[in-house]
């Protein structure tokens, strides 16, 4: 089917900018050494991100280079990197995986995103958390303490913290995960219910899967990256109105006026099907059902996706939009619609190249995906590039979901090969006609 994306006007995008809130650095797990402030402010100015998190801020080790780096500015109470201060502005975030027991279950697996307004809470919350773990092992670090108790806990510190629960459908670490998680925001934070304004809808859903949940409407949803290396900043992001200030950001998170979020498709998220990586075995959460939630090659358990955990607690049907809700913006990264129009890797330096090029003819990355019109980009971009930004910006892709730990595929001129015909039915597959 085709997907009829709405696009934000040329007149809402001069009113916004543009903020990816949770990242990590180079001393949490699995991340790239190049996850540093001046790799990141030079990054981040080329997506044309305003705003970025500075992940992490819980590690000592990386709290010392986040006071070297970045200087703080009075006037929006948000920080700059102090080599290139006209470059993006960071936030103070965090990370932290919390596991408990909570009403008759145990091994409950959340993890939270933090924000704070300064370094001097940021030091607050660290004297607090150090009491229940070793912040040096990981610079995102495990507790073994309740959302409640924890969200209680730092609202005491300061009511200018923001408690955001991080890509809540994971299966495996998240607030409604299929494995560990809870059905609904009440039953994991009970009386600090109150104090959670936001969740991260993660890269295997997006907003309109939650608008499925009736419960969900009075939260604001919000879309980061989760970047553990450079090149992936920005993947999801939310545009935010001015001014670019601490405050407002944090009342646009708390009274839900967002401008609008920019999503990855959910089907290349790597949770969105069920399925079983080790046998290859991707499917819908009809086939999963019909099959009684075991893999037909070797018989283990599924590990049921994002899509398949939204069906079982949604109470509207596919396609219900809330009024007043903000845009919802589909992209693909423009270092991948490179790739595939000039037939290359996403990691060659080939791509890279051509990035940083056509980067330094037309303006940011999201300056050429959102914004800048076509016609203007013909003079200086071949034409296959015009025509896949074109599609990207209509929403016209193929798409193949990621499963158990696969990221999906998503392409723009072909449908991906080895695509069953019952797969291609159950997923979002955007037609090209």
């Amino acid at each position: 089917m085709k997907k009829n994306q709405k696009f934000p006007s040329k007149e809402l995008l001069e009113k916004v900018f543009i903020g990816d809130l949770h990242i990590h650095s180079k001393y949490s797990r699995a991340c790239s050494k190049f996850m540093e402030i001046p790799i990141l402010a030079k990054i981040g100015k080329l997506k044309g991100l305003q705003l970025i998190g500075t992940g992490d801020f819980t590690h000592p080790m990386w709290l010392k280079e986040l006071k070297e780096n970045l200087e703080y500015d009075p006037a929006s109470g948000l920080y700059f990197f102090n080599k290139l201060p006209e470059g993006p502005r960071f936030i103070l975030t965090s990370e932290v995986s919390l596991i408990f027991s909570q009403h008759n279950k145990s091994n409950r697996r959340v993890h939270l995103l933090i924000i704070a307004p300064d370094f001097e809470t940021v030091e607050e919350i660290n004297l607090y958390l150090s009491k229940l773990g070793n912040l040096l092992i990981d610079g995102r670090p495990t507790f073994g303490i309740s959302c409640k108790k924890l969200t209680l806990d730092l609202i005491k510190i300061s009511d200018k913290i923001l408690i955001i629960p991080a890509h809540v459908w994971t299966p495996w670490y998240s607030l409604f995960g299929a494995f560990s998680g809870f059905d609904s925001m009440e039953e994991a934070f009970e009386e600090a219910t109150p104090y959670i304004y936001a969740i991260e809808t993660g890269l295997s859903s997006d907003p309109e899967m939650n608008w499925r949940i009736s419960k969900l409407d009075n939260i604001t949803l919000i879309s980061c990256s989760d970047a553990h290396s450079p090149p992936k900043l920005g993947r999801e992001a939310t545009a935010f109105f001015y001014p670019l200030t601490y405050e407002n950001i944090y009342h646009s998170i708390k009274n839900g006026t967002i401008a609008f979020t920019i999503e990855f498709y959910p089907e290349e998220g790597k949770y969105h099907y069920d399925g079983h990586r080790a046998c290859k075995v991707c499917l819908s959460p009809k086939e999963t059902m019909a099959l009684g939630y075991k893999c037909p090659k070797c018989g283990n358990p599924l590990t049921i996706g994002v899509l398949h955990r939204i069906e079982l607690l949604a109470d509207r049907e596919e396609g219900y939009i809330p009024p007043n809700k903000p845009l919802s913006v589909h992209l693909v990264p423009f270092i991948e619609i490179i790739a595939e129009v000039f037939n290359l890797s996403k990691q060659s330096k080939s791509v890279e190249k051509l990035y940083e090029q056509y980067i330094s003819m037309a303006g940011t990355e999201f300056e050429i995906l959102l914004k800048i019109d076509l016609k203007e980009l013909e003079k200086i971009f071949p034409p296959r590039l015009i025509e896949a930004i074109k599609r990207v910006r209509e929403g016209k892709i193929f798409a193949k979901p990621g499963y158990d730990g696969e990221y999906g595929v998503i392409k723009i001129f072909e449908a991906p090969e080895e695509e069953s015909s019952a797969g291609l039915k159950q997923q979002s597959l955007f037609s090209l006609q």
